[in-house]
């Protein structure tokens, strides 16, 4: 997508391709920028940090969370309860913390159970979606600095226009091209961004349903042994 972005910046007038390597083009389009390309540059890096270290981090939880879950399930089936608690005390995941945490109230009754799995659902929600809201600020601040570059440009090309009291392609070509750089380099910033990020609401989404529907099986088991002994 950042190569179709770039091949259409390229068809403004003044950015034709030239025979030069991509990387030397970039270099050059990135030169062209001026001082706006440093803060548009910090929220290409954040953005690119953020997003390989969340998808990284919602891999291997995601990985943990099925292992767990179709483990805790196998063992609530057989009302092992004791090998459930203890497997999910061993284990790092979203879904161990919050089965351990209905688990470890077992014999309180199922609404302790239930209010139990809730408040820790919470707390590993929150986990979950850390780092998102540092995808979401990018996706809106990268445009809007591209739009102040944009309006910087025009205020330069206009000063040029008042000094030299006449209106020339030549004095206003740079302040012009400036303000056009920085709103289309805002906007390929963000838009992978705000792809990531959907994409990260996503997965947790489905990992957060499949954690809810394995603590119902728990609490239905739970409440199934509860009758079961009265």
């Amino acid at each position: 997508m950042s190569i179709q972005l770039y091949g259409a910046l390229l068809q403004i007038p003044g950015l034709e391709a030239s025979e030069a390597p991509l990387g030397e083009q970039i270099a050059l389009l990135w030169e062209q920028t001026g001082f706006m390309r440093w803060p548009l540059g910090a929220c290409l890096v954040l953005g690119i940090i953020v997003i390989m270290i969340k998808f990284v981090s919602l891999t291997r939880k995601s990985i943990a969370t099925k292992k767990i879950l179709q483990a805790v399930d196998e063992l609530l089936t057989q009302r092992r309860i004791k090998e459930a608690l203890e497997l999910t005390r061993d284990t790092d995941a979203p879904a161990a913390n919050i089965l351990y945490a209905g688990l470890e109230r077992h014999e309180e009754g199922t609404d302790r159970v239930m209010k139990a799995i809730e408040n820790q659902g919470l707390i590993e929600m929150s986990k979950l979606e850390r780092g998102l809201v540092v995808l979401a600020t990018l996706t809106n601040i990268a445009p809007l600095l591209g739009f102040l570059g944009t309006v910087i440009g025009m205020i330069i090309a206009f000063q040029s226009i008042e000094l030299a009291g006449e209106v020339e392609a030549t004095l206003v070509a740079g302040g012009i091209k400036v303000a056009l750089l920085t709103t289309a380099i805002g906007l390929m910033i963000a838009i992978p961004v705000s792809i990531g990020h959907n994409y990260f609401v996503s997965r947790i989404d489905s990992l957060v349903i499949d954690m809810e529907e394995s603590a119902q099986k728990m609490v239905d088991t739970l409440h199934a042994i509860e009758h079961g002994r009265t």
